[in-house]
């Protein structure tokens, strides 16, 4: 028996099963939303099988080595289907927290096994002192590999179905292998090789058609018809096209429809313009998607536009997919503009410009990553790089479906020090959207609408500040880092309306 073999195998044991917990938790957060609560059920149900399965190991009295083949291969069916399995079941049924539990309470009671009965395989070839802590030490081994791999280089250049599957195959191989390796107490090794060889080609199978079964889970997901789909180290960016023209969406979320794009940047853009002494230097945090940086170069007097958005690929997206290029006007090949990708709250704290005209273009805050972008962290940096007669504005959600986390917005950013003027628009892909100004003063209009436009008029800006009854002001906490209040009020506003 090849101990050396069977330590590299709990190194390996260790990595999958983290992989697996890692995928479900992530597809939950991606579909669900809420990346907090579905990474802390999932790691807590994961956590609570393993030891349900330390416990049965218990009653596995004969047969040890053929059973831990059998362990094996049962993860690897299904930890590496996990990621489709979850997919399809968001998609054709309604029990997608039922299957994400279930399997999670499957697969964490499997791995949970494994390790006790390698134990007891192991016990009578090393000291008792020296197993445990080479086992344990290759365990943890793995739970570092994968924690590392899986954000650096598995969901970026893999995606989550062939992450997904590629450890199955692994544990697939695991189980192959250990035929070979536990064959003096192997009873029928043949019929367990026959099965362990089963198990890879059906996952390989699978592999080979991850791309058609990812297509296939999101084309139910989605209205309209896919054409591009990639994930990046940070999101899941999709591409639809339909009668309505096409739509980004980002984890799920849609961030603009073609048709109608116009109404929502140009009211992000222009009343800050209106409003700021210079619009020379113009900063635009996220919007990635170039369609911010289009208004904003409609001016002749901007000089500059730094762009800062931390994803590469949607930036790349936008000067290399040609509706989008074309959407944008190629306004990200301007000389003016200048692309960086890093992490915007970074930025602002590294920085030593002044900016006139800053547009905060971010996502809205439904998770914690996201809500440190609306806090008073943020925004004290954002007020430091404002120059004195400047102007910013901030996309700050729904003041009809979120209501209060509008306000709280604009409370947030009263408490950083700024004069602020709420303002909405109707965008007909979202609803009533929101948006405020920010300003170390008030600010009065100083110059004119671009010639061009297709929604905002000088006879319609006064009717954007005006709220009726059931968008009104509510009292709100200030969102701060260590107590983001904005993302509690954000879930619980919008679970109302999905």
């Amino acid at each position: 028996m090849n101990r050396s073999l069977l330590f590299v195998s709990v190194l390996v044991i260790a990595t999958c099963g983290l992989v697996y917990e890692l995928i479900a938790s992530t597809l939950a957060s991606y579909l669900l939303g809420d990346s907090v609560t579905q990474f802390s059920t999932v790691i807590g149900v994961y956590l609570f099988a393993m030891g349900v399965g330390s416990w049965l190991s218990r009653f596995v009295e004969r047969g040890l080595a053929q059973r831990f083949v059998e362990v094996e291969l049962a993860v690897a069916l299904v930890g590496g289907g996990c990621a489709p399995l979850l997919f399809a079941s968001f998609t054709f049924t309604d029990a997608f927290r039922v299957v994400l539990y279930g399997s999670v309470l499957v697969v964490g009671t499997l791995v949970g096994l494994e390790i006790p009965l390698l134990l007891r395989i192991l016990k009578d070839q090393v000291r008792f002192k020296e197993l445990v802590s080479q086992v344990l030490t290759f365990d943890y081994l793995g739970a570092l590999a994968a924690s590392l791999l899986f954000p650096l280089l598995l969901v970026p250049r893999l995606g989550l179905v062939r992450t997904s599957l590629l450890f199955g195959l692994l544990n697939a191989a695991v189980g192959l292998w250990s035929t070979w390796l536990l064959a003096p107490v192997l009873p029928a090794v043949e019929r367990l090789r026959v099965k362990a060889v089963v198990v890879v080609a059906v996952l390989l199978v699978g592999f080979g058609y991850a791309d058609r079964m990812t297509a296939w889970s999101e084309e139910g997901v989605y209205p309209d018809e896919v054409v591009f789909a990639r994930s990046s180290p940070y999101q899941r960016i999709v591409m639809t096209r339909g009668a309505r023209g096409f739509s980004l969406f980002l984890n799920g979320n849609l961030q603009f429809t073609s048709v109608d794009e116009y109404r929502y940047h140009e009211a992000l853009v222009h009343p800050a313009f209106l409003r700021a002494g210079s619009v020379r230097r113009v900063l635009v945090l996220g919007g990635g998607d170039g369609l911010a940086v289009r208004e904003a170069l409609r001016y002749p007097e901007v000089e500059r536009v730094t762009l800062v958005d931390l994803d590469a690929a949607i930036t790349s997206l936008a000067t290399g997919y040609v509706e989008l290029a074309e959407l944008n006007g190629d306004s990200l090949k301007d000389a003016r503009v200048e692309v960086r990708n890093e992490d915007a709250l970074r930025f602002l704290a590294e920085d030593t410009g002044l900016y006139d005209v800053v547009l905060v273009d971010f996502p809205d805050p439904n998770n914690f990553s996201l809500g440190k972008l609306y806090t008073t962290r943020f925004y004290g940096l954002l007020k430091k790089r404002l120059a004195p007669d400047g102007v910013a504005v901030i996309q700050s959600t729904s003041p009809l479906f979120a209501r209060r986390s509008y306000w709280c917005v604009d409370t947030t950013l009263k408490a950083a020090g700024f004069w602020t003027e709420p303002y909405h628009a109707l965008v007909p892909s979202f609803g009533e959207w929101g948006f405020i100004l920010a300003a170390h003063t008030e600010r009065p209009h100083v110059r004119e609408l671009p010639q061009g436009l297709r929604f905002l008029s000088r006879e319609l800006l006064p009717t954007l500040t005006l709220f009726p009854a059931d968008m009104s002001p509510l009292p709100a906490e200030v969102n701060r880092l260590n107590n983001q209040v904005l993302v509690h009020y954000y879930e619980e506003e919008w679970r109302r309306w999905n």
